[in-house]
């Protein structure tokens, strides 16, 4: 019983791992509120991110030999994440209108072919373009925190994260590295700098709306727009599957 307790950190290392992490829980949160509508607040998640904190640290074992911002990482995301699944933050309302856009982008593409643009599922939709703006970043919402898990593959496929492929999966990586250069190139510049200043440059949903003046939530609605449109360019090469 000794041995096992002597592997975990004392109280105040313990306490020192808390206060010197705060940085990478606030990273954490930074980097998932682009997913998230503006309904969450920031001090909301970064609360329920220090419980995960915490809990790393109380349960961190240094003879493992994992670095503990390694450990804590996906504790403090999935401290975050079990809080908005017992939320259900996604309002009924809401969640209708993604079912409708997942319908409408399934149909669409299995009439034509090949994954609809933006315009195609407004005009479906007979909503506008700032409307669908609005559902697809509800569901991508969804697809991150894995709250509803009805979605079509074809939607989830346009709201994923391009840079998030395994590379294994592709035996010509550097022509697909190429394909989202150029896709990217292709994209509004409105679009393309948030893209750039976000993955590029690193920057936080915060720091990208200052730059442009505009508020979080529209550089939220601008990145998942983003990603729809370097998705459907990309289909081809992706085989739409995820």
């Amino acid at each position: 019983m000794g041995e096992r307790e002597s592997s975990y950190v004392g109280q105040v290392d313990r306490d020192q791992l808390i206060v010197s992490h705060v940085p990478l829980l606030k990273h954490v949160v930074g980097r998932m509120i682009i997913d998230l509508n503006s309904t969450i607040e920031r001090d909301d998640l970064i609360g329920w991110g220090m419980l995960g904190l915490i809990h790393a640290a109380d349960s961190f074992e240094p003879a493992r030999g994992l670095k503990f911002s390694t450990y804590a990482f996906p504790k403090i995301r999935g401290a975050i994440l079990d809080e908005l699944r017992r939320l259900d933050f996604l309002p009924r309302g809401r969640r209708d209108r993604v079912r409708d856009l997942d319908r409408v982008v399934a149909a669409l593409e299995q009439r034509t072919g090949t994954p609809p643009a933006l315009e195609e599922v407004a005009a479906a939709m007979s909503v506008s373009a700032q409307e669908v703006d609005e559902i697809l970043l509800s569901a991508r919402s969804g697809v991150t925190a894995s709250l509803d898990e009805g979605l079509s593959p074809q939607l989830q496929a346009l709201l994923a994260d391009p840079s998030d492929s395994d590379p294994q999966q592709h035996a010509e990586k550097q022509e697909l590295v190429q394909l989202l250069a150029q896709a990217i190139r292709e994209l509004p510049e409105q679009e393309k700098s948030v893209i750039t200043l976000y993955y590029a440059e690193g920057l936080f949903l915060r720091d990208i709306g200052q730059i442009m003046g505009v508020s979080e939530s529209r550089v939220s609605q601008i990145h998942t727009r983003a990603l729809f449109s370097l998705n459907r360019a990309l289909a081809p090469a992706l085989g739409n599957t995820r």
